[in-house]
């Protein structure tokens, strides 16, 4: 239901983008957001957007991720850029979508199944 790309090996102080696509019996997507998993830590928030725009960043990226949505498309992107070292994890995608269910609407949770960034120094 969701799939995420853009992942990759970068250097310190480069960017990337990642994107997620949102598909199947979508009704409606609500709030979408990125989460990431470093070794050995727990998953973690770091941006997320509402369907009118309206965002929330963890302070560890602020200022360096941006977080977009594309609503005709069922997508959102996470713009990072100067990277670093311990932005090193598995990116995972979430949505809180209403989907049809056997022909009944059902709203759930929903995981991507992640991308991994690796920063080198």
């Amino acid at each position: 239901q969701l799939v995420e790309s853009g992942g990759g090996l970068v250097q310190a102080g480069g960017s990337l983008r990642l994107s997620c696509v949102a598909s199947g019996s979508i009704i409606s997507v609500d709030i979408m957001g990125w989460y990431r998993q470093a070794p050995g830590k727990e998953r973690e928030l770091i941006a997320d957007i509402a369907t009118s725009g309206v965002t929330n960043y963890a302070d560890s990226v602020k200022g360096r991720f941006t977080i977009s949505r594309d609503n005709a498309h069922n997508t959102v992107y996470l713009q990072m850029n100067s990277l670093k070292p311990e932005d090193t994890a598995v990116y995972y995608c979430n949505a809180y979508m209403t989907t049809t269910d056997w022909g009944k609407p059902s709203y759930r949770n929903y995981w991507g199944q992640g991308t991994l960034v690796t920063v080198s120094s």
